[in-house]
């Protein structure tokens, strides 16, 4: 394999999953003309920060060269808890690690925290691989960072730069357990599946893709069946999906939401009460559940919790987790796909299926972006939006569509509506549609699944704003907080 063909793979947009349309979204430092309005109706750039040493801006790290990539563990702490970063630096050089909290900060889109003091960067050694599982647990500790106990609760990004301007990134997220009006739940179970780290054409791989011998890319079959947290994302080091999530928490914390934030390991572990909500968001891509997180979802909205799916292809896959070599718990991401015997993988032919929490399930992927069709527009989720019956929602139907299936159970309910019916063709040309779902369970709980990628990013992504997804983003919010 030639230098050249490596070298083609190095962005990483061919070999991640190409049905999301959105990516990951801004990087945390200046995007050139990728602009946002602040408060006072200023356009500001994203993630202000000062200018580097290099005229041209920062430089991407990629998988090939490795000039600087890695991880955190663990990947959610508590205010004075400790969290540990590893990191590979090649050539050897000094680098540094500047800290920012993701969220509205008066428009900028994040705000630089604090930053590390110089450290020494070495090359640490190449990914252990086994049955196609990758994992960097064996680097050295580079920087111990106690999380300050005046550090607000959120999704965070360590920025990553060497001494000649190269960049990558390590996500991870500040949590407690107080009381709030909504939990917003990161989901770092599928952002894991889908990592294909190292990016090299060689030996990087996920849940859904692999290498062969030949660095022709591999589907499902041929992916692994375990991956390990204990190594980068690849490409920026961001989540393919990340964005999804960051969309939403700039745009809910322009409006005010009382916000707390967890990991789904958070949920799969117990570390969650839901009691302590009246509303879970889930806000991104959120495939793969384990048993114990739709246990305690189910019995959130059971007990009157509401629930706010604002994507789709939500609870596809079951998962398990366990240790790392060292016994480090939630390390070890298991998904066995169609290998072997036993029970089978997709909770739909477990006889649980999806829509008995969400109200609507995976129906497949959207090959082009098209519009949502708003349907029931007298309802109270519509209000003040401006949106009429059968009005066209341009390019709010993307990546991948969910729906109802008249053949798979529904949730109990006491009220139950579909807020948006839109046809769409397939790849093959059959046509499909999507559906918007929402819901009264029993308990008073309101349960809404968007059934689209595009919900999030209409909230608060350049280019894709919807004044009406926004306003009934709020409606629904607002409710479930009492605000009405």
């Amino acid at each position: 394999m030639g230098p050249e063909r490596i070298r083609r793979r190095e962005p990483g947009a061919l070999t991640h999953d190409v049905s999301d349309p959105f990516g990951p979204g801004p990087l945390p430092w200046p995007r050139g003309d990728e602009t946002h309005l602040d408060d006072s109706g200023r356009a500001v750039p994203w993630y202000v920060d000062e200018p580097g040493p290099h005229p041209g801006g920062p430089r991407p790290a990629d998988d090939v060269h490795r000039q600087i990539k890695g991880f955190a563990s663990p990947g959610a702490v508590a205010p004075g808890e400790p969290i540990d970063f590893r990191i590979t630096v090649e050539p050897p050089q000094g680098f540094g690690i500047d800290i920012y909290r993701i969220g509205h900060h008066d428009g900028r889109g994040a705000a630089k925290v604090t930053s590390s003091p110089r450290l020494a960067g070495l090359v640490q050694p190449p990914p252990l691989v086994a049955d196609r599982t990758v994992s960097c647990h064996h680097w050295w500790l580079s920087w111990r960072l106690t999380v300050p106990a005046d550090w607000r609760l959120g999704a965070y990004v360590a920025v990553l730069t060497t001494a000649d301007g190269h960049r990558s990134h390590v996500p991870f997220t500040v949590r407690d357990n107080r009381p709030a009006d909504l939990l917003l739940l990161l989901p770092d179970i599928t952002w894991q599946a889908y990592n294909l780290y190292p990016e090299d054409g060689r030996t990087g791989a996920g849940l859904h893709h692999a290498r062969d011998a030949d660095g022709g890319l591999l589907g499902e079959a041929g992916a692994a069946t375990t991956v390990s947290f204990d190594r980068p994302y690849a490409g920026s080091g961001l989540p393919r999906h990340v964005g999804h999530a960051y969309d939403f928490v700039r745009w809910a914390e322009r409006y005010g939401y009382d916000l707390a934030y967890a990991d789904a390991r958070d949920l799969h572990a117990g570390r969650v009460d839901p009691g302590r909500y009246r509303g879970l968001v889930f806000p991104g891509r959120d495939e793969y559940w384990s048993r114990p997180m739709r246990r305690t979802v189910e019995l959130a909205r059971d007990q009157g919790t509401s629930l706010v799916f604002l994507s789709a292809h939500t609870l596809y896959r079951q998962v398990e987790l366990g240790p790392s070599a060292s016994g480090e718990p939630d390390r070890l991401l298991t998904c066995r796909k169609r290998r072997g015997p036993g029970r089978p993988v997709l909770w739909r032919e477990a006889d649980r299926a999806e829509q008995e929490l969400l109200g609507i399930q995976y129906g497949g992927p959207v090959p082009e972006p098209g519009p949502m069709i708003v349907r029931n527009a007298g309802h109270w989720l519509w209000d003040g939006s401006g949106a009429a019956e059968g009005e066209e929602i341009p390019g709010l139907v993307a990546g991948e569509a969910d729906r109802y299936f008249p053949r798979a159970p529904l949730p109990g309910h006491d009220e139950r509506v579909l807020l948006a019916h839109s046809p769409y063709q397939d790849s093959a040309g059959v046509r499909r549609h999507q559906e918007t779902s929402l819901y009264r369970a029993p308990s008073g709980a309101l349960v809404f699944a968007s059934g689209t990628f595009a919900w999030s990013p209409a909230l608060d992504r350049p280019g894709h704003v919807d004044p009406r997804i926004r306003k009934a983003t709020a409606n629904l919010l607002d409710r479930i907080c009492k605000r009405d």
